[in-house]
């Protein structure tokens, strides 16, 4: 059941549950990334998701090309690794996602209609997702509640196709058990997009895919070789499913055009 929002009756006894979020990555066109950097972190940001009720964070992170060649080979969602660049997450209250939803389409169409979008990019990867679970790092670490504002400076995505028979559920557990050193990780699982979404978000076919967000308080790619690289292989070789993306993203850094130059 979902949270009596405010109430702090919800599922897991807190006082503000996250119910669900939007995650949304996009390829700005080259020779245009300054201007969608600049037009997404002063507007559509703001305008298209944190203005809407029900908004509880939301975070940008930025793939730059040495962390986009760490990108295990073979992804279904970003076939070419060079593209993928910036990665935009919003957390939503539970018990208002569907209505969340709804607001955030009627909003891009009217920002569609006032000529306030940027035609220069193109969506990799753009999926509402509901909340499943948290695999905490360690006792008394940072809620995932709170896993946008806390502003790792790291972030690991992970996209699985699960095997027949496995859940979220154990996609979790192997992970929790797999100790990677996030300090937590956000487990989701994938919700159609609506019917009467903007024409240029493209329809996935997401299937019994589990997504893992995992909030890194290090470098994460200092050591990836040693860890995180086997991931998608030791998935496998557990049974539990095929990777359709891993990879790393750091944090933008708001108000600049820092690593902007060094997307390619």
């Amino acid at each position: 059941m979902g949270q009596d929002v405010g109430s702090g009756k919800s599922r897991r006894g807190r006082p503000i549950e996250l119910g669900g979020a939007l995650v949304t990555l996009v390829e700005p066109h080259r020779g245009h990334e300054v201007a969608y950097n600049r037009w997404y972190e002063r507007d559509h940001f703001y305008s298209g998701c944190m203005i809407g009720a029900w908004t509880l964070s939301g975070a940008r992170f930025v793939a730059t090309r040495d962390l986009k060649d760490l990108r295990s080979e073979g992804s279904t969602v970003a076939p070419d690794p060079s593209v993928g660049s910036y990665l935009s997450l919003y957390w939503i209250i539970a018990g208002k996602f569907g209505e969340w939803m709804d607001w955030g389409t009627r909003q891009v169409r009217w920002l569609h209609d006032e000529d306030r979008m940027f035609p220069h990019r193109e969506h990799v990867h753009t999926v509402m997702y509901r909340f499943h679970s948290e695999v905490p790092g360690r006792d008394d670490g940072v809620p995932v509640e709170l896993a946008l504002d806390h502003r790792s400076p790291s972030l690991v995505m992970t996209l699985v196709d699960r095997a027949e028979g496995v859940d979220s559920a154990a996609i979790a557990s192997w992970w929790r058990a797999r100790g990677l050193g996030a300090e937590v990780t956000a487990v989701f699982e994938p919700v159609p997009m609506p019917s009467d979404a903007p024409s240029d978000v493209p329809a996935e076919q997401t299937g019994e895919r589990t997504l893992l967000l995992a909030f890194v308080d290090d470098d994460v790619a200092e050591g990836w070789a040693s860890g995180w690289a086997e991931v998608p292989e030791a998935l496998a070789e557990a049974g539990l499913g095929r990777t359709a993306f891993h990879g790393p993203f750091k944090g933008t850094v708001p108000g600049t055009d820092t690593d902007a130059d060094q997307l390619w």
